[in-house]
């Protein structure tokens, strides 16, 4: 399936590693220019050359703190310079820690704030009047199954992520008309960095072992095992993508059945 990419711009925020680098990928194998961007500048670049030795040269990789909003803009003002427009974003950010509320003060809110919810609403604001002008565009948020069915000690993704949700699907109603879509694609259990971490935490505070929470999480999903970055990449390709014109204001699960909910 041809998904009319080729020539397309992307900016993939978060992608050194995980599913943001494995969105990345995806869309260099379809023909996009990418702009990819993390915090560490070691980690991105190898990255990008990663992904530029396999599917050719129009990659951009770029060192930034997307929390701090000089630094959305650098990242995209460095896109516009070398690509002349971004046509696609897909916002992604590393999970705040884990916790409960009485656990967490004012700080660690406000650093959750700026990394999950401020980095959409900046990175969104630079990127849509490009996309007006040239009456096409794709927004996809990276969010998590969190925001469908909350999960036990993320309270702090649980809330920001389901803020996301909320402005995407206002916005998408706002743009529809401008030829954009505004869709949101969740991650269940997948196998990342950040769901190893999350399970050697939870196994620190029960007294287990991380091997054993990893079993428990599959003993939940309805397929009975964690998803990889790469099947997640391929529903992020197609809702960015030319056959997706008729998708926007979705939140769609990538999570082998654990949502219990019917919407």
């Amino acid at each position: 399936m041809d998904l009319g990419l080729k020539g397309k711009v992307a900016l993939v925020a978060a992608s050194s590693r995980g599913l943001g680098f494995a969105v990345a990928e995806e869309l260099a194998a379809e023909g996009a220019s990418i702009v990819m961007c993390s915090r560490s500048s070691e980690s991105i670049q190898s990255a990008g050359t990663s992904i530029a030795e396999r599917f050719g040269p129009n990659v951009l990789a770029i060192s930034g703190d997307l929390s701090e909003s000089n630094d959305v803009q650098r990242v995209f003002d460095r896109g516009i310079e070398k690509f002349g427009r971004i046509d696609i974003l897909v916002t992604n950010a590393g999970g705040p820690p884990a916790g409960k509320f009485a656990n967490l003060g004012t700080e660690a809110w406000e650093e959750a704030s700026r990394t999950l919810l401020k980095s959409v609403l900046d990175l969104t604001r630079l990127v849509l009047p490009g996309m007006k002008q040239h009456g096409w565009g794709r927004i996809l948020n990276i969010t998590s199954i969190a925001v469908k069915q909350p999960v036990d000690d993320l309270i702090l993704s649980n809330s920001l992520r389901a803020a996301v949700t909320g402005f995407a699907k206002t916005l998408a109603n706002e743009v529809a008309a401008d030829g954009i879509t505004v869709n949101n694609i969740l991650p269940g259990y997948t196998a990342t960095e950040r769901v190893k971490q999350l399970a050697q935490t939870l196994a620190e505070r029960e007294g287990s072992e991380s091997s054993k929470i990893v079993s428990r999480w599959e003993s939940e999903i309805p397929m009975r095992r964690l998803g990889t970055p790469k099947e997640f990449a391929a529903l992020a390709a197609f809702l960015v993508s030319e056959r997706a014109s008729y998708i926007t204001g979705t939140s769609i699960p990538v999570d082998g059945g654990w949502t219990r909910s019917l919407f």
